[in-house]
């Protein structure tokens, strides 16, 4: 993934700077709309291989959970970059509606049309690692608004060629604009989510618990929570209050639990404490809840 990241990024420079070029030569702002997403996605790129590269690290005394949270503030960062990319396209293209300018349509065309070849092969480098990693999505989709930028560019580039209508390459800029702030928000959303430590996107906190509770064993399931740490690594802590039973039988169902939240819900870093409402021997009671000891708790790494 990190080799495919870098080539991307590479190609993504090439990009920009034709595109920029371009625009100037022949005073498409559709273009130079474009090459400023360009530019962004670049820096977007840079971002989401450093947080990849970081992410890989192991953890550490000082940060337990490793780096995977980087990857979700490089999101946020691809994020906000897009809805400013947006409002800049917006007030460009309004401004370029209230004084048109000339454009010449040919060089346009073959600028947008290499723009557009270079976003397909880096959106093809990236499309098969995008789905759960909010992180490459982002990447992913600053990369689908470049090349509905070149779609775009090239469209207004046909109609000014046949017609001599320049003011389309505003409308267009406003269209490229409205596509980009959009997939900002999805990006901004999913990304405050999982800061917020919500319940990830296809996770049910019941569906989690019911399934619990009904592992062979167990009488209650409270204090459940369920949150990401980062693109696809989801973990979950719980309280499970056992029925009576022998200690000795509490670590088989540890692993029950352990293979009904793998199995079903895609769930391996886990932290259970086992409970019981009527305590005897060595189990420790505090009002009305009792903890087994401390090596009855689970983690699944």
């Amino acid at each position: 993934m990190q080799r495919k990241l870098g080539l991307a990024l590479g190609l993504g420079c090439v990009v920009c700077a034709a595109e920029f070029l371009g625009g100037l030569l022949t005073g498409s702002l559709a273009l130079l709309s474009d090459a400023a997403h360009v530019f962004l996605h670049v820096v977007a790129l840079g971002l989401s291989y450093a947080a990849v590269r970081l992410a890989g690290r192991p953890p550490t005394s000082r940060y337990t959970y490793g780096f995977h949270r980087l990857q979700v503030l490089a999101a946020v960062a691809n994020g906000a970059m897009l809805v400013a990319l947006a409002l800049g396209i917006f007030r460009g293209a309004w401004e370029r509606l209230q004084e048109p300018a000339p454009i010449l349509a040919e060089p346009m065309l073959a600028v947008a049309a290499g723009g557009l070849l270079a976003n397909l092969v880096m959106a093809w480098l990236l499309h098969e690692h995008d789905h759960d990693d909010v992180n490459l999505r982002s990447a992913f989709f600053h990369l689908l608004g470049d090349i509905l930028g070149s779609v775009g560019a090239i469209t207004a580039g046909v109609i000014i060629l046949l017609t001599g209508w320049t003011l389309v390459d505003a409308l267009v800029s406003f269209s490229i604009g409205g596509l980009i702030f959009v997939s900002a928000a999805w990006i901004l959303k999913r990304s405050l989510q999982i800061l917020a430590e919500g319940v990830p996107e296809g996770l049910s906190a019941t569906q989690v618990q019911q399934a619990i509770s009904q592992v062979s064993g167990v009488s209650e399931v409270h204090d459940l929570h369920v949150w990401s740490l980062g693109p696809g690594y989801v973990a979950l802590s719980a309280h499970v209050v056992l029925s009576d039973q022998a200690l000795s039988e509490s670590q088989s169902i540890m692993e029950d639990i352990k293979r009904v939240l793998a199995s079903q819900f895609g769930i391996h870093h886990t932290t259970i404490q086992f409970e019981c409402k009527n305590c005897q021997g060595s189990v420790t009671c505090l009002g009305p809840w009792c903890a087994v000891p401390l090596s009855q708790e689970g983690h699944d790494h």
